[in-house]
């Protein structure tokens, strides 16, 4: 919370600064703009708690913790994920909610900011006690849950199947209105976008693929006339293969890991993959084609010993998972959990590009220490987006009934973020800050200019 807090506050300073940036306001009104906008910026609309009342197959009746926080709705309605996880907290939820607000404006989405959370380990229910919680969800969240006001998605934990329960539920509890998307992330056959379950991973790898290879080429002589830490960061690994760990194998982490192994545009190896149980490490580079038919089949885990290695033919050491943060590797790929690079491990990282899938998987501290060493980090409001971006096409062909290609999807979704990078990459390889405090201040300019416009700031 104190990152996101701190971060938005520096951007704000850096707009009202700026004295094009709404020339209206001058001296003490601009000062009271300032601190309203922080308040404004800093805390939820609405935190909405409950204890979902669930009845277990064995009759046990037990009280389950549930959050949705409403960050704001300034640009449209609240949008974000519901997650499904024992380290759910309040106050991770409201951070998650804040990140969507900026990362909906960053990328020019008609939305505001939400999230949802349950404190269960999913792995511990059967499918009909899932089912139960989920109905229990929208029960209980039943008046803030709407097409027009709120509309939650897949996140850790949760996934198609999930949102398909959730939105049957709501159908049910408003009868004869419209339902269809007042869900996204949903199956193919009740109502969802195909590309969506990819969309996440395949807009995390395409971010970090036009920065080091379309936007470098294109720009290759003004990057190297430029004195910018990061830019050269970028021009050192520019041409040459790039070896790569990826932590987390789960839907994000192995539809990234994928991309990157077939690239025709990056030389890209692979070397390691992580999950909750394992890491798996080749110097010669991995079979990820491989690990994803075994996931598939093993309930989303990647192998855990030598035997299930060699049924599939992965040449592969199994080692500790925690140990892939401290290879000595060009690009790690973050699309585990928050807070994998902290204070005590932040002087190991030997990686000096750094893809977020994640939300939020540097800490404040690690993220001035590794920008400071050059490091450049692709944040998770720019490379993140994706999954929103084709949740945003699956609302609207929800409303209209109308369906888009699979490669429809894809290129309306490479396009949207394209445009988004053609609008940053410029700033950020022209001045001292790093990318996230660049795409902070688009968010920022954006949704400052919408509260003055909307008369918020009175």
């Amino acid at each position: 919370m104190q990152k996101q807090q701190h971060i938005i506050e520096e951007s704000l300073k850096a707009v009202m600064e700026d004295e094009s940036f709404l020339p209206n306001l001058q001296a003490q009104t601009r000062e009271q703009a300032y601190k309203s906008l922080c308040a404004l910026l800093s805390t939820p609309n609405h935190i909405h708690k409950s204890f979902l009342r669930v009845t277990l197959e064995n009759g046990t009746i037990v009280r389950i913790p549930a959050f949705r926080v409403q960050h704001s709705d300034t640009l449209g309605p609240y949008k974000g994920g519901i997650r499904f996880h024992e380290t759910v907290n309040e106050e991770e939820v409201s951070n998650l909610a804040k990140l969507m607000t900026l990362k909906n404006a960053l990328h020019e989405l008609p939305f505001g900011g939400g999230k949802g959370g349950v404190i269960i380990n999913p792995k511990e229910y059967s499918i009909k006690e899932l089912n139960l919680i989920c109905k229990k969800y929208v029960q209980y969240f039943n008046d803030i849950l709407g097409p027009d006001k709120d509309i939650p998605a897949p996140d850790v934990g949760t996934g198609e199947r999930e949102m398909d329960w959730m939105m049957g539920e709501y159908k049910n509890t408003h009868p004869g209105k419209i339902y269809r998307n007042s869900f996204t992330g949903k199956s193919i056959v009740n109502g969802g976008s195909l590309g969506r379950r990819e969309a996440t991973g395949k807009g995390v790898y395409f971010t970090f693929r036009y920065m080091m290879h379309n936007y470098l080429n294109e720009n290759e002589k003004a990057l190297k006339e430029t004195d910018n830490i990061f830019a050269k960061t970028a021009l050192e690994h520019a041409d040459r293969k790039l070896t790569m760990a990826v932590q987390g194998f789960g839907n994000l982490g192995s539809v990234a890991a994928l991309e990157a192994y077939q690239c025709s545009h990056l030389q890209n190896k692979i070397v390691a993959v992580s999950d909750h149980n394992v890491m798996l490490y080749h110097e010669d580079g991995l079979d990820i084609p491989g690990l994803v038919k075994f996931t598939k089949e093993h309930d989303g885990d990647l192998p855990t010993n030598q035997e299930e290695l060699d049924e599939y033919d992965i040449k592969a050491e199994v080692k500790e998972r925690d140990d892939l943060l401290a290879l000595d590797v060009d690009v790690l790929l973050l699309a585990a959990l928050e807070d994998q690079i902290h204070k005590e491990n932040m002087e190991d990282i030997q990686a000096k590009l750094i893809i977020e899938g994640a939300n939020g998987p540097i800490t404040e501290e690690a993220d001035r220490y590794l920008a400071d060493k050059g490091v450049l980090i692709v944040p998770d409001i720019l490379a993140n987006a994706g999954g929103v971006i084709v949740s945003y096409y699956e609302w609207v062909q929800g409303r209209d009934t109308q369906f888009m290609t699979e490669e429809e999807v894809y290129k309306r979704l490479f396009d949207k973020m394209r445009g988004t990078m053609d609008t940053i990459l410029p700033q950020f390889f022209g001045d001292p800050f790093p990318l996230r405090q660049n795409c902070y201040i688009h968010s920022v300019m954006k949704l400052s200019t919408i509260m003055y416009r909307q008369g918020k700031l009175y």
